[in-house]
């Protein structure tokens, strides 16, 4: 017995439709009724029959790629955060803190709530271009943004969610576009920091920090490794600092407590000796005076004591405290600076804003330009990666050559 032959159906047009497409009389729309990867019947739907055909065809190809269609129009980056984040169950406390941070302040409550596979490489890039322009944030800020992103949308394309990372190569284009050093902590030249810690020296008000500050342009250290400095750390025969270890101050999300802790250093090169300057020794022993007539920090933290750098109630510092100090002296110097630059006739010296950070890409800088030796300047700094001490080494020499043919240029004629 013969098989009855099956009447096609046809839209509004006359047009056939296709296995799996109808068109709803009420309003003319065309569906497209499928199963997703897990045998579930979904629907798309369009206005337009050619349209409708274009997303059944993406729809068909992600479904024999074993993507799931359905979950990735469901799930957004938040969500993908959250769970990335779960995942890395080996980061330090403090990294999880600070990639919290950073992601919660810059991308949650904006870009977070997109849909994952709606996001194409153009919407990273606007919206890296964004903060860098709108939100006015350092290119070293859009880095550690960038670390996280990248990342997550690496484990929705391994849990085949999207096909392939939209933040593919936005980093390196938006570098490339705007120079390679755009956003670098440019160092204090040699004027600016003699006028920095000379008024520091000077004033009443600052002379406290000056021993913070001293160390910190005088031996390269992170802040973290700065504050956690005990005396035990120094060697005063030897002449050299010991970093071993990092006191930083860590929020924890869940239960919404902020403390401080002891970590490792920020990276396996971070262990280390730093030779001492003559100054920073004599700065560090005249403190230790200090503080055997005034008293040493009270404070232990996960079972350490005898740190160097304490406030004024004997506690440990935190960075937060630090900056608004520098903040502080650099708006103070720099007012009174423009009155007795009037008043002398001359150019005034101003400090520009800059952070702890910036301090030690300055003792850096100073470092670059007297030592050749690239490996010693890393193994001074910790800096895990080469490329890191190459790039501020490159920066500095390109200033020294700057100031070569400008030299040059003023002294030989030669047309």
């Amino acid at each position: 017995m013969s098989k009855a032959k099956v009447k096609s159906r046809k839209d509004n047009l006359g047009r056939a439709l296709q296995t799996g497409e109808s068109q709803r009389s009420a309003d003319g729309m065309y569906i497209y009724t499928y199963r997703d990867v897990y045998g579930n019947r979904r629907y798309t739907y369009s206005s337009d029959l050619m349209k409708l055909r274009e997303k059944k065809k993406i729809l068909l190809e992600d479904i024999r790629a074993g993507i799931d269609v359905y979950a990735s129009k469901d799930c957004t980056l938040n969500d993908a955060f959250d769970r990335y984040m779960k995942n890395k169950y080996k980061l330090r406390n403090t990294t999880r803190a600070n990639y919290e941070y950073m992601y919660d302040h810059f991308v949650r409550e904006t870009f977070g709530k997109l849909k994952v596979g709606s996001i194409k490489y153009s919407d990273v890039q606007s919206f890296y271009l964004e903060l860098l322009n709108d939100r006015e944030i350092q290119i070293n800020t859009l880095d550690t943004i960038h670390t996280i992103l990248h990342p997550t949308f690496d484990m929705l394309v391994r849990d085949d969610l999207i096909r392939k990372n939209p933040a593919d190569k936005v980093m390196a284009d938006l570098k490339k576009r705007d120079g390679k050093n755009k956003g670098v902590r440019h160092a204090l030249t040699l004027e600016q920091q003699r006028a920095f810690l000379g008024f520091v020296e000077s004033s009443p008000e600052y002379y406290h920090w000056l021993t913070i500050f001293r160390f910190l342009l005088g031996t390269g250290c992170r802040i973290g490794e700065a504050l956690g400095m005990r005396w035990k750390d120094i060697n005063f025969k030897s002449e050299y600092v010991d970093v071993n270890h990092c006191l930083v101050y860590y929020y924890n999300r869940k239960t919404k407590i902020t403390r401080f802790m002891i970590t490792e250093p920020k990276t396996e090169k971070g262990t280390r000796l730093i030779p001492m300057l003559p100054e920073v020794r004599e700065t560090l022993l005249e403190e230790y005076e200090r503080q055997k007539r005034d008293g040493f920090c009270k404070d232990t933290v996960d079972g350490m004591s005898g740190f160097i750098f304490s406030n004024r109630f004997g506690n440990v510092m935190n960075l937060h405290a630090v900056n608004s100090a520098i903040g502080r002296i650099r708006e103070n110097y720099n007012a009174i600076e423009l009155v007795n630059a009037q008043k002398e006739q001359r150019e005034p010296v101003i400090l520009p804003y800059f952070s702890c950070h910036h301090l030690r890409h300055t003792f850096c800088t100073r470092l670059c330009e007297t030592e050749m030796n690239i490996k010693v300047i890393q193994e001074i700094m910790g800096h895990a990666s080469i490329e890191t001490t190459l790039d501020i080494y490159a920066e500095v020499n390109y200033a020294k050559k700057k100031s070569s043919f400008e030299n040059f240029a003023a002294n030989v004629r030669i047309f």
